[in-house]
């Protein structure tokens, strides 16, 4: 979904689980790139064995397509975190429109709230809007207080050739480089 013309409005489909081919809608706005439907398929083969009943945090949540792709697959908990209201409030409509009722939406910004949580999370996604340098601020936040555990799993989109500034407690479990992205699943060793 990497569409950079914009149109009025986009839609992503639930690939697996009990939302199976429901569709989320989002609106089409300059930082706003759903995870592809290939990227989703793979991030969620890699993470078959740890999605069931695992609490997870949705970090920019955008389309809510990684949240929502997981609890459609069982995770017991989803947090999402958006901080553009109108993309915040396309978001709250779909879970409606879904009846979803285990997760949390919050309009904020996700560096004030992390720094801020003490509930670890199992899996996080982050995938923020490009070339602002969030996804190394987002992981020092998150390493730093205990929005994280031992095992837990992160989960990494970013444009291609953008440094990342991994610390030792992080194990790379699995990658994928596209022509555009790069896809990135870690494990938290503390």
């Amino acid at each position: 979904m990497h569409n950079y013309c914009l149109k009025k409005n986009g839609k992503v489909y639930i690939i697996s689980g009990k939302f199976k081919g429901r569709k989320i809608s989002f609106n089409n706005l300059p930082n706003l790139r759903p995870t592809t439907n290939q990227i989703r398929e793979t991030l969620f083969e890699w993470l078959s064995k740890y999605i069931k009943n695992s609490r997870c945090l949705d970090c920019f949540a955008g389309s809510g397509a990684l949240g929502i792709e997981a609890i459609s697959r069982h995770a017991q908990f989803s947090t999402f975190l958006e901080i553009e209201k109108k993309t915040f409030f396309t978001l709250k409509k779909n879970i409606r429109e879904l009846n979803i009722s285990n997760v949390e939406l919050i309009n904020t910004n996700t560096l004030d709230w992390i720094k801020k949580n003490r509930k670890p999370y199992d899996i996080v996604f982050i995938d923020p809007p490009y070339h602002q340098g969030l996804i190394n601020k987002t992981l020092t936040l998150l390493e730093g207080n205990k929005s994280i555990k031992k095992n837990s799993l992160i989960y990494i989109e970013k444009e291609k050739n953008q440094g990342l500034q991994i610390s030792k407690n992080w194990t790379l479990y699995k990658k994928k480089i596209t022509r555009k992205i790069e896809c990135y699943l870690y494990i938290f060793n503390v």
